[in-house]
Formats: structure tokens, sequence, C-alpha cells
């Protein structure tokens, strides 16, 4: 049985996270470099695998110290782990709509990871290359990942939550 390949269009697609400020605002972040794979055996992403990596180097908070802050050993580490890793995944039925399942590897450690995904749709561009559309939300504890740097305010307010809110949207391109 033959398979196609679809890879992640980086100019029409984003990968985000959000995570609590102070318990009382969120900060959004940015991967600005990403790249993934999607094998099909057909048009219906059924049983689809899942491939996914982003640089840490690219993380965009709209702050620079945040952003150093978060690629320095306190966090992502990304001198030692230069990749964010979503591998083994699967594209399933799930309840009514679908799911990614498989295994993210953040700063060497790998835990499995279930993201909601919603098919947008399949259309040809201008160009004729046929195109797949993909929104994907879930979240994660960072503190699972080694990701443990932690600090409290004089007033006991968490500087930063432990739960992280991922979101993606993704357009596909057919190979």
């Amino acid at each position: 049985m033959s398979t196609t390949k679809w890879i992640i269009d980086p100019t029409h697609s984003e990968v985000s996270f959000k995570v609590k400020h102070l318990v009382i605002s969120t900060v959004t972040g940015y991967f600005r470099e990403f790249e993934g794979e999607v094998e099909t055996a057909s048009d219906d992403f059924s049983n689809a695998s899942v491939r996914f990596s982003a640089a840490i180097d690219s993380i965009d908070t709209n702050q620079k110290d945040r952003d150093a802050h978060l690629k320095s050993a306190d966090f992502f580490d990304a001198e030692n782990h230069a990749q964010l890793v979503f591998s083994n995944g699967k594209l399933v039925a799930s309840g009514d709509g679908l799911a990614v399942s498989g295994d993210l590897t953040i700063r060497g450690t790998t835990q499995p990871v279930t993201l909601k995904a919603e098919l947008g749709g399949i259309a040809q561009d201008g160009y004729g290359q046929t195109k797949a559309g993909f929104e994907l939300e879930g979240k994660i504890s960072r503190k699972a990942f080694g990701l443990t740097w932690s600090a409290v305010t004089e007033t006991g307010s968490v500087v930063v939550g432990d739960e992280v809110k991922i979101f993606a949207s993704i357009q596909l391109v057919k190979q």
C-alpha cells in the first residue's frame, strides 16, 4: 500500500503556547521555526502518522529577556536540547472529532501527549497544490518535562504556572 506524504507549509502555519504569569494573566509565545510531516494511506487522514519538531532557539514571547531565560538551562536548555520533538504520532478518531497522540520530547524527557485536532478541510491553491488545514490544541505540564524552574513573589504568587496550553494552526502541502 502506498502512502502519501504531506509537509507543513511554515508560511501558512503557526505554533503557539500560553502559560499563566503570576496566576493572573497569560503570556503567549511562539515557535517561529518548525517542520513536520504527515503520512496518509488516503486523503481522509484516518490513522495518519505524524512527526513534528520545533527549534527551541526560535522561541518568541515578544520580550527578549524572557526569551533568553526560556532558552537557558532554567527552562528549555536550548544549548543542550536544540529541538522539541513530537514523534510516533497517530491521527485517530476521538469522540465526535479527531485527536493526535504521540510522544513529545522536551529537554530530553519524553511523555505521551494527546492533542485535540480539527480538520478544516482540503483545497487546491492557485498553484495547483493540494493543501489540508488543521487546528490543534491541548495542554501539558511543563514540570513533567523537567521544566521545573519556579519562583514565588514576596506576596506568595507563583511566577510561572505549570499548565502550558498548546495551539497550532497547520497547513499541510501534499507532496
